[in-house]
């Protein structure tokens, strides 16, 4: 899992874009539009990570908790050097999961394992969405523009690397949607909260 930020103009000012992207897949496993990177806002980020995968992170760690530390083969989280980044990870994860902290994009030039690439390349993704764009003027409208990139990066867009299929397909989310797949997909969250009120 890659974790990084894109930075974002909003009235002139910056925020920031955090977005965690599994290597396999180039599934979007959590994302938060922010005006400042803290430690708190970091905590709430990985939070939707261990909301939604803990229980698979935990599985691969029973599977090699026998192993000595170093031996073992646990869910890998790859992030730059951002302090906040490495705090809020060891409050989530820490000892059912491997942090490989301070990894620059192109790092497997140097002989290191582990690079940034995907979270990288899903930034430069949106730098081509957003570059005409120039500024955003509010940012609620940033915060929406960013929430339906990656909606529409998991589930409707397919992807080259992944043999044309979403990413969300190659992670086997268990939506069928059909080949009208935003439309699909806007039917079945109205449906769910329709019935979530009820």
């Amino acid at each position: 899992m890659h974790y990084d930020e894109k930075y974002v103009k909003v009235n002139k000012k910056d925020c920031y874009d955090l977005n965690a992207v599994d290597s396999k897949t180039k599934y979007v496993l959590a994302h938060s539009f922010v005006e400042k990177r803290t430690f708190s806002t970091c905590v709430k980020f990985l939070s939707q990570i261990k909301k939604t995968c803990y229980p698979q992170i935990l599985e691969v760690f029973l599977k090699e908790k026998h192993k000595k530390t170093k031996d073992r083969n646990l869910i890998t989280f790859v992030c730059d050097g951002f302090w906040p980044y490495r705090l809020s990870f060891n409050k989530l994860f820490y000892g059912v999961a491997k942090l490989v902290f301070g990894v620059p994009i192109a790092y497997k030039k140097h002989g290191v394992k582990h690079n940034n690439n995907p979270a990288e390349r899903y930034n430069q993704n949106l730098d081509d969405r957003i570059k005409v764009m120039r500024n955003f003027k509010s940012f609620s409208k940033a915060k929406s523009f960013f929430d339906l990139h990656r909606i529409c990066r998991n589930f409707v867009n397919p992807c080259m690397q992944l043999q044309g299929k979403t990413p969300a397909e190659a992670a086997e989310v268990k939506l069928t949607l059909g080949r009208n797949k935003l439309l699909a997909l806007i039917r079945h969250m109205a449906k769910h909260k329709h019935h979530s009120l009820r």
